[in-house]
């Protein structure tokens, strides 16, 4: 900044230098202009490799910092050498890169110094020149080198420090783009009621951020308060996404999400989070205590509300069976919980707060028997008090809790209707019976083929402990 500031002052001297006598000012604007000109030429050729130093700056950092998180993982597959090789690889380039940076400045640098101290000693001449004839005293020729010296020294700084001012220019853009892509929302001055009574989707195209190719297209459905949906399909079909686009973590390219029959972009994001529930195929919990992560570490949490929430997620009996209870410390990324059980307690983070809309992605996958079952019973409990919930499913145990299907193949969807009637349909469809079963095909999906759709679920809107017991026979 400092050398931003001095500048302007080089009109200044120029100017002072040219009253003295023309063709030192001549000389002078000459060797700025030269100097002037090495600048942009330092930022012609720093411009590429800064964006490069930076690209492999947050490579390098994030890398270091993901293998850091995984350790275990490496330790056990024997996998530490390895990936600690593909670090110092591209800890190698981060180096390389800003070894060529540096260079590139630090010569550009030594040819502006150099070319100061000759446009300094050309001024001498001149005004040496100009005694000799007679044309000026003596003292113009101290008065010349040091105004020449002031006039052109911020320019030989510029050069000097431009490696770290497009470094900052740099990352001022890359903020300026994120700025961009996520828009500060502000609170609405009409604050709509939460919702409570109905989710529609309408066309909806999603792409997942910074893609410009859609991941899933043409979904069109509608729930209201107290259904169920599973979302079926195989692996890669767009399940998780559609999961992303109905919370507005991912937004929509095309089409509509909407609650109450107004888009979800209406409500500020905090407002509406307190009305979502959300478990994630990879369950994520906090460094804090239980009770911090199911209240969502809200400042005043109630410990009724904590407590309800954990018991609709069949959580409570296992969490007051640790020692400090509620106040149990789960570690970094819940690193002092199982995998079942930061999937329990992230369930009852999903519930907190009576949520209208719970969105709930895999919530099976490391559950036990014990574990499922409590998840059947958090469902079914959600929908009598009137929540929609979006399950994503592999198994089909946990179809028996929904009333519709939804079944998505290569990013569409394909069919949607009320559970046991979609179902069939899918699953006497060509080609489409493991795909319904997504990676986990069971016995229930070859019975259905042969004219027995899923006799194992039943029409009730909430069904049976017998029916849970029927269908996870069916996938066993």
């Amino acid at each position: 900044p400092s050398t931003l500031i001095d500048l302007p002052w080089i009109l200044f001297f120029l100017a002072i230098l040219a009253l003295l006598h023309y063709w030192l000012g001549l000389v002078a604007l000459i060797g700025a202009a030269v100097l002037i000109g090495l600048t942009f030429v330092t930022n012609r050729i720093g411009k590429k490799p800064t964006r490069e130093l930076a690209m492999l700056t947050a490579t390098r950092s994030g890398m270091a910092e993901s293998n850091l998180r995984h350790i275990e993982t490496l330790a056990a597959l024997g996998m530490r050498e390895t990936m600690l090789g593909i670090w110092q690889r591209t800890n190698q380039h981060y180096l390389d890169a800003q070894d060529r940076l540096a260079r590139s400045a630090s010569q550009l640098g030594m040819v502006s110094r150099v070319f100061r101290l000759f446009l300094q000693s050309a001024i001498l001449t001149v005004g040496a020149l100009l005694v000799i004839d007679g044309k000026a005293s003596g003292g113009v020729i101290f008065a010349a080198s040091l105004l020449s010296g002031r006039a052109l020294a911020p320019v030989d700084q510029a050069i000097s420090n431009w490696r770290t001012f497009a470094a900052a220019r740099e990352g001022w853009r890359r903020l300026n783009e994120m700025f961009e892509a996520l828009p500060e929302q502000a609170p609405p001055d009409v604050q709509l009621p939460l919702p409570r009574l109905e989710l529609a989707v309408d066309a909806l195209m999603v792409a997942p951020p910074g893609a410009s190719a859609p991941t899933l297209a043409g979904v069109t459905f509608r729930l209201q308060a107290g259904d169920a949906v599973g979302v079926i399909g195989p692996s890669g079909a767009g399940k998780s996404t559609l999961a992303r686009a109905l919370l507005g973590l991912w937004p929509a390219r095309g089409g509509t999400v909407s609650l109450d029959g107004a888009a979800i972009s209406q409500w500020h994001p905090e407002l509406l989070g307190s009305t979502l529930g959300y478990l994630p195929q990879s369950v994520e919990l906090f460094d804090g205590t239980i009770a911090q992560n199911i209240a969502r570490f809200s400042g005043l949490q109630d410990s009724a509300q904590v407590i309800a929430a954990a018991q609709e997620a069949g959580v409570h009996d296992m969490i007051v069976s640790f020692p400090d209870g509620y106040e149990t410390l789960v570690g970094r990324d819940g690193g002092n919980l199982s995998a079942g059980q930061r999937q329990r307690v992230g369930l009852a983070r999903a519930l907190f707060g009576t949520p209208f809309l719970v969105v709930l992605d895999e919530p099976n996958s490391n559950l036990d028997q014990q574990g499922e079952a409590a998840l059947n019973t958090a469902i079914a409990a959600a929908r009598a008090r009137g929540a929609i919930v979006v399950v994503v499913a592999h198994r089909p145990a946990l179809l028996a809790q929904t009333s519709h299907i939804l079944f998505v193949r290569n990013g569409r969807m394909e069919a949607f209707g009320p559970r046991d009637v979609t179902l069939a349909k899918v699953l006497q469809t060509p080609g489409s019976r493991q795909a319904a079963q997504g990676d986990a095909p069971s016995e229930a999906a070859s019975s259905a083929t042969a004219g027995e759709p899923v006799k194992a679920l039943r029409d009730d809107p909430v069904p049976s402990q017998a029916d849970n017991v029927a269908v996870r026979g069916a996938s066993e």
